[in-house]
């Protein structure tokens, strides 16, 4: 018996033993591990956004709709058609002429021909200059005068929603960036030209409608497409420039960069920073054009330590088994 005890003892000690080597070599190779890679600070621009979703819409969107009841006879343009104020777009017939020529079809062309020459048909006239973007009848349609017949706006702009944290640094005139989600690889320039004065309420979270005309309408803009916005609040030109992971905040909140030292140990330099936008910082002290910075990255993996670990021997007993074992002595 106490042989056996002593082979059990051993193998034990083994099994210990190994599982405290296999997690120090995974203890030590999750400690603190790092890069360092060295960036030349350069001269380039900066822009600080405001960012925002939003959609196309018409700057000022028209109902067209017939003057009187009656049905369809022509329809001249389109979607997508530009037309010019006081053009024809559509010829449609009275209730009461509609119902003329019927009889008078059935009697035959020279008849038809007759009443449509004494009976002339009624024009739908643009109202205004610009682009139908909706024909929502079809030829010989019944229609009365609550029927739309064309939609038509006379320019299409972008509407941002922007939350009203962000609206106090909106300002008229400032350039914006507009991106479609069916075209993410065809962003578009413009200007903001109008901020609303009423928010909009949208579960507990308040935006303001900003308005922006494009410099150039793309030929594939249409009315309600998804539009992601970045609104240029700053923008500086020909400043010197680092990645934001070069700098580190102090002790004392001041802001400071790592260059190499003469020993080629990094030396800390306090910087004053400018402008940043989450990728890059503006550097107005402390870094001048072509000064090699230091961009040190830290990585850790952490690891259960072997103390931590049941199976290691000496390591920390739970109070649960600590007292089962006094039980046991006492009940012996």
């Amino acid at each position: 018996m106490k042989k056996k005890g002593l082979i059990i003892l051993v193998i034990l000690l083994a099994a210990g033993g190994g599982t405290y080597y296999v997690l120090q070599a995974r203890s030590h190779h999750g400690r603190s591990q790092g890069t360092t890679q060295t960036v030349v600070a350069a001269l380039g621009s900066i822009q600080e956004t405001v960012d925002a979703t939003g959609e196309v819409l018409p700057l000022n969107r028209v109902e067209i709709k017939p003057p009187i009841g009656g049905r369809i006879e022509k329809l001249l343009v389109d979607e997508g058609d530009r037309v010019s104020a006081g053009q024809i777009l559509a010829w449609m017939s009275s209730t009461d002429r509609a119902s003329i020529l019927d009889a008078a079809r059935a009697k035959g062309p020279d008849e038809e021909k007759k009443w449509e020459d004494a009976y002339k048909p009624t024009p739908i006239i643009a109202p205004l200059s610009g682009v139908i973007i909706l024909r929502n009848v079809v030829v010989g349609q019944t229609v009365d005068a609550t029927t739309v017949i064309y939609a038509m706006s006379d320019k299409l702009i972008v509407k941002a929603d922007v939350d009203e944290t962000d609206v106090g640094r909106i300002r008229m005139g400032m350039g914006a960036i507009v991106t479609l989600d069916s075209y993410p690889d065809k962003p578009i320039n413009g200007t903001v030209f109008q901020i609303l004065y009423e928010g909009v309420n949208t579960s507990n979270v308040i935006t303001y409608g900003v308005k922006i005309e494009p410099k150039n309408v793309p030929p594939f803009f249409r009315s309600q497409m998804t539009a992601n916005i970045s609104l240029i609040a700053n923008k500086k030109e020909n400043v010197i420039l680092l990645p934001e992971a070069a700098i580190q905040p102090t002790a004392t909140g001041e802001r400071q960069v790592m260059i190499p030292g003469p020993d080629k140990k990094p030396v800390a330099r306090t910087v004053q920073v400018g402008l940043e936008n989450g990728d890059q910082a503006e550097i107005i002290s402390g870094v001048q054009q072509g000064d090699q910075v230091l961009v040190i990255r830290k990585r850790y993996a952490p690891q259960q330590a072997a103390s931590n670990s049941p199976l290691v021997m000496g390591g920390p007993k739970q109070s649960g088994q600590s007292g089962g074992g006094s039980g046991r002595r006492s009940g012996n």
